[in-house]
């Protein structure tokens, strides 16, 4: 088994995404690859969670009270 990996944001924390964020096929209404947030979009984490086989932090980041996207701590970084 894995040791789960501490969560390095907090909820509440804003932070802006470091790469483009696109559409895995798993956000519904909106095809497949479509651009969801450009790299440098300003969100705020409103959930932090586990990916339950590799525990690793899985943030909920909503994005101009549009789109609310499951990011990877790669894919933020702290404002």
């Amino acid at each position: 088994m894995i040791d789960p990996r501490e969560p390095k944001f907090q909820w509440g924390q804003r932070v802006r995404c470091l790469i483009d964020l696109v559409n895995d096929g798993s956000y519904p209404n909106a095809e497949e690859d479509a651009l969801l947030v450009a790299a440098g979009g300003v969100g705020e984490i409103v959930q932090v969670g586990s990916h339950v086989d590799s525990n690793t932090p899985i943030y909920l980041v909503e994005f101009n009270e549009k789109h609310v996207i499951g990011c990877l701590e790669e894919e933020i970084a702290p404002l």
